[in-house]
């Protein structure tokens, strides 16, 4: 007993200096009591002594130290019977279950992560200190989503078997709004113009949906670089932020920004100079600035030519190449100069490239995009290149290369390929509006990359009481190891126009194709393909005298083979969100001898995107197309041109802008033009969002047996383009400027997709 005693008196001062002692006794036997769900092992792991060994005081105050600091228990003793050392705990205990109430503005899943990431969940060992912490991020989540009235009330309830019960009961309180937000030392630029330039807004009619009223901390200081960029992009060098106050009002329910500005005076640049190793002819590298003397000074045209030049070196194998532009500022004169110091580091070579992410896509898909080789000199514009071509096969929502050198090596580099896998199938619906055709549906089903091979598949099925369509697609896109595609088609289109009195009769088209892709460069592609086609023309008596004589001439049925050739040129820095660059592309079909019909068709398509502002791009468009008869046989009627529509004169229902008959057959022609004019921005409201735009638009055309502009038709008109979390929307709301009795209009028209 007098060694118990003596024991228990040292650990009970085992945080503190000991000041008793006891003698030391060899460990017969371990024994532990008090566990319910612990295991014995887990006791025995932390001792740091074993049977046969010996316990003294440092060891026995090293041992409760170890065992509380596991946080498995709320009390540890160490006795002695008989040398047997008896460890007897008492556990904390478990959290049985998590209950929440009262949350509105987050669903239960998001806010059990946030607190699992506190130590908080199901299953684990509760810990009393931890609740303040659960509370507090539990208001932390409401505050970032503008609720500073959040008020979070905890209840821990006691269960059998040592376990506990955790209640949160939440008052989310009401959403704090931005009120008002002023600017104190602007001068050269009004308050209108700044606040413009900010995502952190006042309530305004989009803000439901973009919540960019309610106040954030990061998204105020992503605003205020965005503001310090503007300034320093018109010559204001030394522009500051001198302070941002942030208030909110007692009831918590308003929130007022006041930021301090001091914009400092704006200068031109007078010089630039070099120093450095520079490794490149001077000449060269001026030709790589973007900004000149006598020019205003921008700091973005500042960074792009320092990164021209570091990327000019990355060309060459100088991975590592480091340019930094130092400033001489003459304040009297308010006119800056510039020394670019070149440090090109050493020249290095990838080692190995490394791909990551593809949980579906299979690694040779992603493999045979990359420009930049294993062994070869490290090359900046391969890389980039690499990229993009990987981006653009359109699998992945998110593409990310680095290049960290290789350890234990100054000469080497592994690049290293991160993607983000998204949907690639897509449900696409398709709905119009006429008040002679009535409701118009059309649908396809696509899946851009079969089982991660990076083929495509695609079915499109179209009806109305006019126009049917049925078709499959098939494209392989490297059926060559050196990039020439494989695409096969199959179709059958129907085209019926009795339900809108204009003729009774029924052309049925079926068809079957084979297409090649030969890459010429990055950006060129050339097209090559061959197409069967059967056509069956149904007339009655009635029918228009145009198609009773085409069938009493041709027959009822005809076959053609016909042959294509294209050319496309795409430059365009984005497919979805294009901002500069241009698309071309350029076929004729031709029928091949031997064919029941003898005709041609050629098109060309052109589009050129100008960014006019950080938020404005002008998009040009043209598409004009002309096709004929060979060997004294006519163009077919069912291979006119169509003009009209939401691709090409919206306003006009599909097909509908040409020369009519007499009894009001829309005939289409052989020739067409479309021309629109876009200006495309970011939608009101939605500025910084990627997946909104809105554009302003003007179209003409008309499609006739020459380019005369008799039939031409002109629109105006908004388009919206959103890339919802459903899949892509767009609609048109448009107004025919020059329509013409008998017309077909349709001024509103969509199409929505899904993705899967």
């Amino acid at each position: 007993m007098l060694r118990t005693s003596r024991l228990l008196a040292t650990l009970a001062l085992a945080w503190a200096p000991l000041a008793h002692a006891f003698d030391a006794f060899t460990v017969r036997d371990i024994r532990v009591e008090g566990l319910q769900r612990t295991e014995p092992g887990t006791i025995f792991g932390y001792l740091p002594v074993k049977v046969g060994e010996t316990l003294n005081e440092e060891r026995a105050a090293q041992a409760i130290r170890a065992l509380y600091a596991t946080g498995f228990f709320t009390d540890v003793r160490l006795e002695v019977d008989g040398g047997v050392l008896v460890v007897t705990v008492q556990e904390r205990p478990a959290i049985a279950q998590i209950t929440i109430v009262g949350a509105r503005e987050f669903n239960d899943d998001q806010l059990r992560a946030a607190l699992r990431g506190i130590g908080i969940a199901d299953g684990r060992i509760f810990d009393n200190a931890q609740l303040d912490r659960a509370e507090q991020e539990i208001k932390r989540q409401y505050l970032n989503r503008g609720r500073y009235s959040a008020q979070v009330q905890t209840t821990v309830t006691p269960l059998e078997r040592n376990r506990v019960g955790i209640s949160f009961q939440i008052v989310e309180g009401e959403v704090a709004r931005i009120r008002q937000i002023n600017f104190t030392g602007n001068k050269a630029f009004t308050e209108s113009q700044l606040l413009g330039l900010m995502v952190q807004r006042t309530p305004g009619w989009m803000t439901w949906y973009s919540k960019h009223d309610q106040y954030s901390r990061e998204r105020l200081s992503a605003d205020l670089d965005t503001i310090r960029s503007f300034y320093q992009n018109r010559g204001y060098l030394e522009f500051e932020i001198e302070s941002t106050q942030v208030q909110i009002t007692p009831d918590r329910r308003d929130i007022y920004i006041t930021i301090n500005v001091i914009e400092g005076e704006r200068y031109t640049v007078s010089e630039m100079k070099f120093g450095g190793n520079l490794l490149l002819a001077e000449a060269d590298l001026r030709a790589l600035l973007r900004i000149k003397p006598g020019e205003v000074f921008s700091r973005e045209r500042l960074t792009e030519s320092t990164k021209a030049m570091t990327e000019r070196l990355g060309d060459e194998g100088y991975a590592f190449a480091n340019v930094n532009a130092v400033p001489e500022l003459d304040r009297e004169k308010r006119t800056a100069s510039f020394t670019f110091f070149v440090d090109p580091g050493r020249r290095v070579y990838v080692r190995r490239v490394n791909i990551a992410g593809n949980t579906r896509t299979r690694d040779e898909v992603i493999r045979r995009e990359v420009r930049q080789m294993e062994g070869g000199w490290y090359n900046a514009e391969a890389i980039n290149r690499s990229r993009r071509r990987v981006d653009r096969l359109g699998f992945f929502s998110d593409v990310n290369i680095e290049t960290p050198p290789v350890t234990g090596t100054s000469d080497q580099v592994d690049v290293n390929l991160a993607v983000t896998e998204r949907a690639t199938g897509n449900l696409l619906f398709g709905v119009g509006f006429s008040s002679g055709e009535g409701l118009l549906l059309q649908g396809s089903v696509s899946q851009n990359n079969i089982f991660g091979t990076g083929n495509a598949l695609a079915v499109v099925l179209n009806s109305g009481k006019v126009n049917r369509t049925a078709s499959i697609s098939f494209t392989n896109p490297y059926f060559t190891s050196n990039g020439v595609s494989l695409g096969y088609d199959l179709y059958k289109r129907t085209y019926d126009p009795v339900s809108l009195g204009l003729g009774n009769f029924r052309t049925v088209t079926n068809g079957a194709g084979v297409r090649f892709g030969l890459p010429l460069t990055e950006d060129v592609t050339l097209q090559a393909g061959l197409t069967a086609e059967n056509t069956n023309v149904n007339t009655f008596p009635d029918s228009p005298k145009r198609y009773l004589d085409f069938v009493n001439t041709f027959g009822p049925s005809n076959t053609a083979v016909f042959a294509l050739l294209g050319l496309a040129v795409d430059r365009r820095d984005s497919r979805i969100y294009t901002t500069r660059g241009s698309f071309q592309r350029g076929s004729i079909e031709v029928t091949v001898p031997g064919s029941e019909l003898q005709y041609y068709r050629t098109s060309y398509l052109a589009q050129y995107f100008v960014p006019l502002s950080r938020d404005l791009t002008l998009q040009l468009t043209g598409d004009v197309g002309i096709g004929g008869g060979l060997n004294g046989k006519p163009l077919p009627f069912y291979r006119n041109f169509y003009v009209g529509g939401i691709n090409s004169v919206r306003g006009y229902s599909n097909g509908s802008v040409g020369p009519r008959d007499s009894d009001g057959t829309f005939l289409g022609g052989s020739h067409k033009a479309v021309g629109n004019v876009e200006l495309l921005m970011p939608f009101p409201g939605l500025r910084n969002d990627r997946s909104v735009r809105l554009s302003g638009f003007f179209d003409y055309g008309f499609a006739d047996e020459s380019f005369t502009t008799t039939n031409a038709r002109y629109s105006t008109g908004l388009a919206v383009t959103w890339v919802s979390p459903l899949g892509p929307l767009k609609f048109s709301l448009a107004q025919p400027l020059n329509s013409q009795p008998g017309d077909r209009t349709q001024r509103f028209q969509f199409t929505f997709g899904s993705v899967f």
